[in-house]
């Protein structure tokens, strides 16, 4: 039997917040597609998803999870994905390569803005998706109230597609909306066809016109039949439902409950008769596909015994064992259920795998013989949060190196920085728990301990006033001696303007040939100015000086320059000057006066704030924050906001640091440097 889909896989993605569900709709999406004979459950630890010691400790996914199946003679991938934002990036490139993603949503109006950055997403790339609400026999509210919350943060119209049969305050069934049939729930069995009750009959007929109305929009034959109130049949709705869900017109409702199993049959015929193929989707994203083989990675892990894997989406062709890829040989080809690879000689299109040692491919790349191919892939995440870390065994620093190399090509939105001028190794990610984990990583899998501290912050100094110095710099060691003599004029520059040197030394005084080792001696001396950090916004002028026919030389006048740099700049007024940043921050509009006193709290100056494009009930808040108070920002921004309110930020200007707080970060350098 031939699929409707022909033979080729497709993929589904799970996408959706902490809490919601989403391991264990993965579980009940294996056992249904004959993946599992037993379902996991997470309370237990024992789901195929959240494998890794790290997810297992939290009760929660830290990275993306694949497993495949079969329903009705048709191939299909399913990639389980974390739900708190501090791991999404996963999420971004596990839905570049779906064909349509399951949005899971907690059954509470309270819950509904943790989807706005999903939906945001997905919408901005076009992705086809349903929203399943989940543990729907929980739920309290209404489901039309819950339906009213998601489409205030979805920018698609959303088209419910069942509404729920109750027993009482109990939700036990649903009422398909298309088909009009009935069904109640059965604990891990299919939902039993049941009559129609008569008390959900309004109920049924005024969501199912709703439906109708939506689809409408998209289709003049379905809005003429509707304005002369004919019906119209099951198959011409089916239809302009495949159709608009396949180009990310209109967004399906789904219920059930993943745990008991309940709508999962329902959820698989709906992807199966309406999700895009892969040959749609590569058509979507652009993606140049012909005769030849063609696959894109969406993921890099490096394995236990196994070395590096590369997690691949085939858009076209067959990608056999051995073959070359963009130079690359694939050396090893392994279908996924969780950490357990079964091998395979090949994998056509539709199919997802990992592909072995393939060590020069990174994530976002798109893979074929002739390695010329490309597309787009979107930028990581920029990171908010940091950590300057240290081996506790100095031994251990390249093999740090490396382990941190390997983290970041799993995960592109953690990123290593080496910082030059306060030397420290600083990692930084998407926040406290995404840094933590990493952390962990580097102790279970490489064996790694190191000792982390919030980062320093790259304070600069400054000066007032300008001042003349003379400096000599005269020494006998027997034989040459050492003889370099100078006289300088320091000044202030206008603040950002840097560094500036000139000579204006006339009739030789001091030769050509030294004045270089002059600008040497300035600038060696304003790496670390009196107050102990790097001196900046600083003219100096050579203008005299002299020198000796014999023991003048390049490091005599490089060691009078830094001494008349140390005399003269201490009676220049020195400043420190702290780096500010110009940030973004984006809420909830219940929160914004919340996060205002956040920023006035820690020295911003706010410049203004206004509703955010396109975000419906969303504002955002700019200002001027000191680098030193954005350390810890994104943790209470997401206290504020219930974990969903995020920020951007990037150096703007140094300003003056006096004061209290000054006196105590010269204090605490003084105390470093001794």
């Amino acid at each position: 039997m031939t699929g409707k889909n022909g033979d080729t896989a497709r993929c589904a993605v799970l996408v959706g917040p902490y809490l919601s569900g989403k391991t264990s709709l993965f579980e009940a999406l294996l056992l249904a597609t004959g993946a599992l004979h037993k379902k996991g459950f997470v309370k237990d630890g024992n789901t195929v998803g959240d494998s890794a010691e790290e997810a297992r400790k939290r009760q929660a996914s830290t990275e993306l999870s694949v497993g495949h199946g079969t329903y009705l003679d048709e191939k299909w991938t399913f990639i389980d994905t974390p739900g708190n934002l501090e791991f999404s990036q996963d999420m971004r490139n596990a839905c570049m390569v779906a064909d349509i993603a399951i949005v899971v949503a907690e059954p509470e109006v309270a819950k509904v803005p943790a989807l706005t950055h999903y939906l945001k997403f997905l919408d901005a790339h076009d992705i086809p998706h349903v929203i399943f609400v989940n543990k729907i026999e929980e739920s309290n509210d209404r489901v039309r109230d819950i339906v009213h919350a998601l489409q205030d943060v979805s920018d698609r119209p959303l088209a419910l597609r069942q509404v729920p049969i109750r027993d009482g305050e109990t939700i036990t069934g649903f009422v398909d909306l298309v088909s009009e049939r009935a069904y109640k729930y059965r604990n891990g069995k299919p939902s039993e066809l049941i009559q129609l009750p008569d008390a959900v009959a309004d109920r049924e007929q005024e969501a199912r016109n709703e439906m109708l109305e939506t689809l409408s929009d998209f289709d003049d034959g379905l809005l003429e039949q509707l304005l002369e109130d004919l019906q119209p049949a099951a198959p011409d709705v089916y239809a302009q439902l495949t159709e608009t869900l396949q180009h990310d017109l209109v967004v399906p409702i789904l219920l059930g409950g993943a745990e008991k199993d309940h709508g999962i049959q329902r959820l698989l015929k709906t992807l199966r008769h309406e999700a895009p193929g892969v040959a749609q989707t590569a058509e979507r994203l652009g993606i140049p596909v012909s005769g030849d083989a063609a696959a894109q990675i969406f993921k890099t892990v490096h394995a236990s015994h196994v070395g590096k894997l590369s997690y691949a989406r085939v858009w076209n062709g067959t990608v056999k064992d051995g073959e070359e890829l963009n130079g690359q040989r694939v050396s090893g080809i392994n279908h996924l259920l969780g950490a357990k690879l079964d091998k395979a000689a090949a994998v056509s299109a539709g199919d997802v795998a990992a592909f072995g040692r393939m060590d020069e491919v990174a994530t976002g790349d798109l893979l074929t013989p002739g390695g010329t191919a490309e597309a787009d892939w979107p930028e990581p995440l920029v990171p908010v949060y940091g950590l300057a870390i240290t081996p506790t065994s100095r031994g251990d620093e390249v093999k740090l190196s490396g382990a941190l190399t390997k983290l970041s090509e799993e995960d592109p939105s953690f990123q290593v920085e080496h910082s030059a001028g306060l030397g420290e190794l600083v990692i930084k990610g998407q926040g406290d728990t995404h840094l933590k984990v990493m952390l962990e990583r580097l102790e279970g899998r490489y064996k790694l301990a190191v000792e982390s501290h919030a980062p320093g912050v790259p304070y600069k100094e400054s000066i007032r006033k300008g001042a003349d110095q003379h400096a000599r710099h005269k020494k006998q060691t027997g034989g040459h001696g050492q003889f370099g003599d100078v006289k300088i004029k320091i000044a202030p520059l206008g603040r950002g303007e840097g560094f500036a040197f000139k000579s204006s030394i006339v009739g030789g005084a001091v030769p050509k040939q030294y004045i270089p080792a002059v600008e040497e001696g300035v600038k060696d001396y304003m790496r670390r100015g009196p107050l102990g950090f790097e001196v900046v916004d600083v003219a100096v002028e050579l203008y005299d000086g002299s020198f000796h026919a014999v023991d003048s030389s390049d490091m005599a006048f490089k060691t009078a320059a830094r001494m008349a740099m140390n005399e003269g700049l201490s009676k220049c007024q020195p400043v420190l000057l702290e780096p500010i940043q110009r940030v973004v921050i984006s809420v909830p509009n219940d929160s914004t006066a919340r996060v205002q006193r956040i920023v006035t709290g820690r020295r911003g100056q706010i410049l203004g704030f206004q509703a955010k494009e396109n975000w419906n009930g969303w504002d955002e808040i700019e200002a001027y924050l000191p680098e030193s108070e954005t350390r810890d920002l994104i943790i209470e921004i997401r206290s504020q906001t219930g974990g969903i309110g995020f920020y951007n930020g990037e150096f703007d200007h140094l300003a003056e640091l006096t004061g209290r707080i000054a006196d105590q970060v010269v204090e605490s350098r003084t105390a470093v440097a001794s």
